[in-house]
């Protein structure tokens, strides 16, 4: 019932209004001293967009064909080798006149917990490096990073460096209309071996 609530808002402002807590059904709400709906509402309309800008060109089809919502089968692998798997959502759409796109990752509560997980990026193609930049923040874990790349043959893959100093290594493969799969590496060599540490496993939502 919920989420059919949900579904029937304009996807670019779903996705933002996800990312900044606005009032939409079965979203964790912290209290706010400001009661006028339309107060929020402006803010969530300036940033969504509909489509990418016209200057994007072909590289906007890099992650223009993500755009939707996404059901989420997360798998985690732990160090001590053990293996932890997980549900939620994923929702892409364009913002800021359609030169940058976002993503929200959503895990629903689980293992006793009352409320859901919820990190988002914000990407945009530099136009100087000639590669996407993609900027991620968790609040909850205090976590951010910085990756950046691009379309690798049919696969889309981002570098970067973790917050624990190693590289890391983002990869969208197997993209279908209604499915792909996300996989986040880890090397601890300076790129000679790769550890898989998360892959998650996408169906795109349909309505």
């Amino acid at each position: 019932m919920a989420r059919n609530q949900r579904s029937a808002l304009p996807q670019a402002l779903r996705l933002v209004a996800a990312m900044v807590g606005a009032p939409l059904p079965c979203a964790a709400q912290g209290s706010s001293t400001d009661h006028n709906p339309a107060a929020r509402d402006a803010m969530i309309r300036a940033l969504a967009a509909t489509n990418p800008h016209p200057s994007m060109g072909d590289e906007a089809r890099t992650f223009d064909r993500l755009v939707g919502t996404w059901d989420c089968d997360y798998t985690f692998y732990l160090e001590d080798g053990s293996v932890r798997h997980k549900s939620g959502e994923l929702l892409f759409g364009w913002i800021l006149d359609g030169r940058a796109i976002q993503d929200v990752w959503i895990t629903y509560p689980a293992d006793g917990r009352m409320d859901r997980t919820i990190s988002t990026s914000v990407r945009f193609f530099d136009t100087a490096l000639k590669q996407w930049r993609v900027f991620f923040v968790s609040p909850r874990f205090n976590y951010a990073v910085h990756v950046q790349g691009g379309l690798d043959g049919d696969q889309i893959v981002l570098r970067g460096t973790d917050a624990d100093g190693y590289v890391i290594r983002w990869s969208f493969d197997e993209i279908r209309a209604d499915s792909f799969i996300w996989r986040g590496e880890k090397s601890r060599d300076g790129g000679k071996t790769w550890k898989l540490e998360e892959e998650h496993h996408m169906k795109r939502r349909l309505g």
